[in-house]
Order: structure tokens, then sequence, then C-alpha cells
């Protein structure tokens, strides 16, 4: 395992002369982030405990425990891992075909994360490298099957919506109305109503509910409680959080992480 820091300074993936290639980073007592940064290689970035978030130019992602956030080569973008997290990374070079254009969210199987695990810690020289190779051509084929998970918050390349974006991603729990947010920006509630539509193709509401689940499948990755993460989110009660993840995802909360956790 290599701490998230150190991970950055001493590896660069396009060094390697390995079509695919893995490693594991653990994060200890503090959250860590990594800045902006890019690679030529895609890069599948793998939840194995806590949340992971990542960030790119437009978007956020989540990865909670049991799902990876794709990235394609090229793509400048940062992760977020919350405290006491282990992550893997899986870097697969660009002229492999098949694999997702845009970042996305998948959903891994138990099967997938294994093997991702497994060419994390196995050397890709000597007498394994047959065995490797294979394992590696079935992660691959595994990948081109995975379900894509509406786990992305859109963040428009309008300075409007990136101001709004980044304050609620630093208070997350701020409740104000439209109308208060139209103000704190300088336009009408109509006009800022129609700018989230247009860029989003949601309301102001509901884009704001899916930083909630976002941020709420983090903490809950972390292993904060129910009640602390509805706090958190300025939520009135429990129950109306309850309600409104259920809503979103199908699930109640703890339902959700208890059939993650379990894959």
């Amino acid at each position: 395992m290599d701490s998230l820091h150190a991970c950055l300074a001493s590896f660069d993936p396009d060094l390697s002369t390995e079509p695919v290639l893995a490693i594991s980073v653990e994060v200890r007592e503090h959250e860590a982030e990594l800045p902006m940064h890019q690679h030529g290689m895609g890069q599948l970035v793998v939840a194995l405990q806590g949340g992971v978030m990542c960030r790119v130019q437009g978007g956020l992602w989540m990865v909670p425990s049991g799902s990876g956030v794709w990235i394609p080569g090229g793509v400048a973008h940062s992760n977020h891992v919350s405290a006491n997290g282990r992550i893997c990374l899986l870097f697969v070079a660009p002229s492999i075909p098949g694999l997702p254009e845009n970042c996305c969210t998948l959903s891994l199987t138990p099967m997938l994360i294994e093997m991702i695990k497994h060419i994390a810690t196995a050397s890709p020289n000597g007498s394994a490298n047959t065995h490797r190779d294979m394992i590696t051509q079935v992660i691959l084929e595994e990948l081109r099957r995975m379900d894509i998970a509406a786990l992305h918050l859109p963040i428009p390349d309008d300075p409007t919506m990136t101001k709004i974006a980044n304050a609620l991603i630093n208070n997350p729990g701020d409740r104000s109305t439209v109308a208060q947010w139209a103000d704190r920006v300088a336009m009408s509630e109509r006009s800022l109503t129609r700018l989230v539509s247009r860029h989003t193709s949601m309301s102001f509401g509901r884009w704001r509910q899916q930083l909630h689940i976002i941020v709420a499948l983090q903490k809950l990755s972390a292993g904060a409680t129910v009640q602390n993460v509805s706090d958190d989110l300025g939520y009135e009660s429990v129950s109306a959080f309850i309600t409104m993840f259920k809503n979103a995802l199908g699930k109640p909360p703890g339902r959700y992480m208890a059939e993650r956790m379990a894959g």
C-alpha cells in the first residue's frame, strides 16, 4: 500500500511499458486529495473501503465501496479519498478499445474487484506473465460489460453554475432557496431556474439533491451514521433524508450500504 501523495509523487503510469497495470493506495487517519492532474492512460479508481469523489471539468463523480470511476486518458481530474479509505488505481493504455469514452461511475462485481487487486500485487515480470496477461484480458472484457451508475453531478462550464456548485460542495447542508441563490449571484429567480435547467436538464432542487446523494454515499462509506449524514445535509428529520435517498436509489441508506458492502 502507498500513501495517496506518495503515489502521486513517485508513480507515473505513462512511463510504464505495460498496457494495463494497477496499484493499491491506502489513506490513513485523515482525508486526502490529489490535486488536478492528468495522464495519457485511462484510469479506473476502485473504492475498496471508504468513499472517493473524483472531480473533472464539468462534473463530480462518486465512488462508493464496490464501484469505480472511469476517467479516460488525457482528462484532468482530482481524487478525494475519505479517512481510512483504500483504493486501487487501474491504468489502461488509450490504444485498448471498447472502454467508455467519457467519465462515468461503473458498478463493479466482486470478481472483477478481486482480479484488479490481484494484478495490483502481481509482478508484471518473470514466469507469471502469461497468467497475469490472461487475468488482464478478463478484466478488460468485464469492464466493457459493467453497468454505468447514475452517481454524477454535472457542473457545467458556466461561471455562475461553478460558483454555486463549489459553494454547495463546501457546504452541502446549505438549504437556501432558489430565490436566495439568485440574489447571491445577482440574477432573477426565473433566470437562475432556466440556467440550471438548460445546462443540466434538472431543476435546481433535483440538481442539489444529486449532490446530496453523492455526499451522503461518501459519508456513509466512510462510516458516518444515517443520523449524522441527515444532520450534515440540513434535513429537518432523518425520515425526510431516508425518503429522499430511497426515492433516488430505490433503497433506504442502511440497506443500500449493507448490500454494497456485502458485494
